[in-house]
């Protein structure tokens, strides 16, 4: 096998996250500002002779079914294809953070392999397969910062200033499935509008799963008063456990609590890989 891919996947902070409300169904619906970091996974791709998908973890040990693997089965079912690959995970964000990190790399995996079988699928095939393992999964495939709402389907487009993060992830991780369950979510906030946003992206909003996972996990907590002891204010993105707080500047941080993992990172304009699915436009660059 000869490698042929080494594609990065990138982290997400959640710049402000509002409940509007639930569907019927039970998903609910949200509205917030997605910024790409610099916080980057690395993929390894190699083509296989024969049609089976094998995973190497570089790093960090991970689920045997993860959504990397899932979603190169799931590629493989949605065009027939009979080709393989193995997979090398060299696994830096940090789970049950918040940060994205399983839905970017499916996202990274979609597009690689898209490239690496030649498959040819437009990106709104790819988001297809991407939203059946994932509601932040699209807004990867995308590949701009966006502005998000519904249950991840709508997805906007938008410029953010150039801008630093020093983000912090408590030794806990949380789980996204037990704060949206909890009866204190506040599931009614009112719905924001992009150009509301605009006027203030680093201080916009809030994030309305904050404050249930503040009684959850302690490490919340404690992570924003470290953060208020930098002299900024911070918050918590997606749903946790990583709190950041955006600087126009980065300076040097003292030394974060015990077990914290805690980097500056750079917002990042577009995604690496934009531009992979057919059709796609790349972005325009100006002199």
């Amino acid at each position: 096998m000869n490698t042929l891919y080494d594609v990065a996947a990138p982290g997400k902070l959640n710049l402000f996250l509002h409940i509007t409300g639930r569907r019927a169904d039970g998903y609910h619906l949200l509205q917030s500002a997605f910024a790409l970091i610099d916080w980057c996974d690395t993929l390894h791709f190699e083509l296989r002779s024969d049609d089976r998908i094998s995973r190497e973890d570089l790093t960090l040990g991970l689920p045997a079914d993860d959504l990397i693997v899932r979603a190169a089965k799931a590629l493989q079912v949605s065009t027939g294809t009979r080709q393989g690959v193995h997979i090398g995970v060299l696994k830096r964000i940090p789970t049950q953070a918040g940060m994205g990190g399983g839905s970017s790399d499916a996202a990274s995996c979609l597009l690689a392999l898209n490239r690496l079988w030649k498959l040819q699928l437009t990106l709104p095939e790819l988001a297809r397969i991407g939203m059946s393992l994932g509601a932040d999964v699209p807004f990867f495939l995308a590949g701009r910062n966006a502005w998000v709402e519904g249950v991840g389907e709508h997805i906007v487009p938008i410029d953010l200033a150039e801008s630093f993060y020093l983000v912090a992830k408590p030794p806990q991780g949380l789980s996204t499935a037990a704060i949206f369950a909890d009866p204190a979510l506040k599931r009614d906030t009112t719905t924001a509008t992009i150009a509301g946003f605009a006027k203030d992206q680093l201080h916009f909003g809030h994030n309305d799963l904050q404050p249930v996972a503040q009684r959850l996990c302690a490490g919340v907590t404690e992570g924003l008063a470290w953060l208020a002891s930098q002299g900024l204010q911070g918050r918590m993105t997606g749903s946790g456990s990583a709190v950041f707080a955006g600087s126009p500047i980065c300076f040097e941080a003292s030394n974060a609590p015990p077990g914290f993992e805690q980097r500056w990172c750079q917002g990042l304009a577009t995604h690496p890989l934009l531009g992979w699915a057919a059709g796609q436009d790349l972005p325009v660059r100006s002199n």
